[in-house]
């Protein structure tokens, strides 16, 4: 009887929505409902991974060498596995993947169950160690929260398009308290074909979004940074070495991920892929403890110019006495991130690449300039090297 209760409101409320509310300010409405919701996801999905994460640290100890790094990543990916296998019934991950195979065959139509399962799949796995981002689970998050409600609300699927778009605008906006980067985000990545009136929907959805995160989270941002050293024009031909590199890692980035992949998914018993997957990700992580979750701390500390912390519990924390050394566990850091990543998702976990692309970018731009002031010809700002780097790893 409540069911049938609660579709009788909902009716008398589109009958009386059609005659009393124009189509386009209910649109302007309905921008703000998803922003407001998926805002949240946002918020939620970043307080339960930093619990998660923070139980984890605190019940198993951080000192270097601890064998227990090795095994942490493959609870993490069991356990998604079980709630995924048998809860779930569906895969969920590639999250950015699955909005745009719903746009282009499914009429933007998101099954419901995406408004949460990639929260807590994301959750049990980044939680533990899984060496991916939260951006992909929570764009899916919040494209399915826009989808379902403009579906609630029988608009057509024009609308319900602008409705998902919307949904992933406010959860970008929302995880970064960034609104231009959610508005920017949609029409890149998604690659939504909208008209000038789109984008006001866009941008109520994406500046709801933060502004609920700032609600919650209050002030601080994702990287703090505080520009000490002006960019100099004459260090531009270095900005384009950079700019070259990182394009080259993009490509590497980009093969490496899918290779790996598709050699663990050669592995048909779900069991082999954990067991592989697992086991080189926990082993990775041993020897490179910065490849642990992923890796804002490490990118926060390049920026901050406190690149030894990187080095913290590592087994090879001595070779950050060497230059060259130290040199080489850099290199070793941006080219095993995406293999780790890889193995992450490979193996069951449920994670994106943004936040890898954005690690190996911000360690490549820092591995660049320590390599050319070693040269001692000149002395080039590290911090700027690896904001740039994570610029254009992002655009690569």
């Amino acid at each position: 009887m409540a069911i049938l209760r609660s579709k009788s409101l909902l009716a008398r409320f589109l009958l009386w929505r059609v005659k009393n509310i124009k189509e386009r300010h209910f649109i302007l409405m309905l921008s703000f409902l998803v922003g407001m919701t998926s805002g949240l996801a946002g918020v939620l999905l970043k307080n339960t991974i930093h619990l998660v994460h923070d139980f984890v640290i605190e019940t198993v100890p951080t000192d270097r060498g601890n064998i227990m790094f090795v095994f942490l990543p493959i609870i993490g990916i069991a356990l998604t596995m079980i709630f995924v296998r048998y809860f779930v019934k569906e895969d969920i991950g590639h999250g950015v993947t699955k909005i745009l195979y719903a746009i282009s065959k499914k009429n933007s139509q998101i099954k419901s169950h995406n408004n949460y399962t990639s929260i807590i799949g994301s959750t049990l796995t980044i939680g533990f160690g899984g060496s991916v981002g939260a951006e992909a689970p929570v764009v899916l998050t919040g494209a399915s929260i826009g989808s379902n409600l403009a579906r609630m609300f029988h608009m057509n699927y024009k609308t319900i398009t602008l409705m998902l778009g919307c949904g992933a605008a406010g959860a970008i906006g929302g995880i970064f308290k960034a609104p231009i980067a959610g508005l920017a985000f949609t029409i890149e990545v998604l690659m939504l074909d909208l008209t000038m009136g789109s984008l006001i929907p866009l941008l109520i959805s994406s500046a709801t979004a933060a502004t609920v995160a700032y609600f919650f989270l209050g002030n601080g941002v994702l990287f703090e940074y505080s520009v000490t050293q002006s960019f100099a024009l004459s260090n531009i031909p270095f900005y384009i070495l950079l700019g070259i590199f990182v394009g080259l890692l993009a490509v590497y980035f980009t093969r490496i991920s899918i290779r790996v992949e598709s050699f663990i998914s050669e592995f048909n018993h779900p069991l082999k892929k954990l067991l592989l997957g697992g086991i080189a990700l926990g082993f990775l992580i041993y020897l490179f403890p910065p490849l642990y979750g992923e890796g804002y701390s490490t990118l926060q500390s390049l920026l901050d110019g406190e690149p030894e912390k990187m080095f913290y519990n590592s087994v090879l924390f001595s070779m950050q006495y060497n230059y060259w050394l130290l040199l080489l566990f850099v290199a070793a850091l941006f080219l095993l991130k995406v293999i780790a990543s890889a193995f992450t998702n490979g193996s069951g976990g449920v994670g994106g690449i943004f936040a890898p692309t954005m690690f190996v970018g911000g360690v490549a731009g820092f591995f660049i300039c320590r390599a050319i002031n070693g040269l001692g010809f000149v002395d080039l700002p590290e911090s700027h090297f690896a904001l740039v780097g994570m610029a254009g790893m992002m655009a690569g």
